[in-house]
């Protein structure tokens, strides 16, 4: 069974930076190396929404809302996933979740996410 466990979250003023990490367990190294993992957030009263997601080191893709403050990484050897936020704004508001495909080797493109954590919030002051 995959588990994912998100920590780092916090508060922080606008202009600041924060990293969240999600640790992962249940896959092989071989099989955690090839899997699309993915960052999501949800704001109150609005849907979810990807905001970065990777496979292999040079896959990395990011919304337009994030792209260029924002890297996606995975540490195989460790197992965890991290997104590193910077510049962030107000509007970066919300819980963040790490959600994990099912099926190691799929391209993030067409997979599907089939584990997610359990959200950790984080809160940008102006």
């Amino acid at each position: 069974q995959v588990h994912l466990v998100e920590s780092g979250g916090g508060s922080v003023q606008a202009g600041g930076s924060l990293r969240v990490s999600c640790a992962v367990s249940g896959y092989s190294y071989r099989e955690f190396r090839n899997v699309c993992m993915g960052w999501f957030r949800q704001a109150p009263g609005k849907e979810r929404e990807r905001v970065a997601d990777i496979r292999m080191v040079y896959s990395a893709r990011y919304a337009d809302s994030v792209k260029g403050r924002f890297t996606i990484s995975k540490d195989n050897m460790k197992s965890i996933l991290y997104l590193q936020m910077n510049s962030l704004k107000p509007e970066d508001t919300a819980m963040y979740y790490c959600a994990a495909d099912g099926n190691p080797g799929t391209d993030c493109r067409r997979g599907s996410y089939d584990y997610w954590g359990q959200g950790i919030q984080v809160t940008v002051s102006s």
